[in-house]
């Protein structure tokens, strides 16, 4: 036979494990290196064209299925709708530049009038 102190002792171990476990969720990751960030943004980029390309699709066929249907139909007001507009070819996006280059660049100076010396 068992003792209780054995019940509870095993109990509170079994208690305590999803607590143990869980404090590994609140490790903190690296910061991804500049690679990873160019990737995940060509990948966002990517998606949004894709999303561009499917919205262009489906109002292809939209306009497709809306043309035969009134076709057939004795049509007086037609609605206008938008037309649908093609995203074009998947252009990735260019390089950044050096953050140096962009600093001087983006640089202007304060005022263009001369300066006066006071004597």
């Amino acid at each position: 036979m068992k003792s209780k102190n054995v019940l509870s002792v095993s109990s509170l171990c079994i208690a305590l494990l999803p607590c143990l476990l869980a404090t590994s969720s609140f490790a903190k990751l690296p910061e991804p290196s500049a690679e990873a960030k160019a990737k995940a943004a060509e990948a966002k980029a990517k998606t949004a064209w894709s999303d561009k390309v499917a919205a262009y699709q489906l109002c292809k066929a939209q306009d497709k299925v809306a043309a035969a249907y009134l076709k057939g139909k004795d049509t007086k007001a037609v609605v206008a709708t938008p037309a649908c507009t093609d995203p074009g070819p998947y252009v990735p996006e260019v390089a950044a530049a050096p953050a140096g280059a962009s600093a001087v660049a983006t640089t202007a100076p304060a005022s263009t009038a001369p300066v006066a010396v006071k004597k």
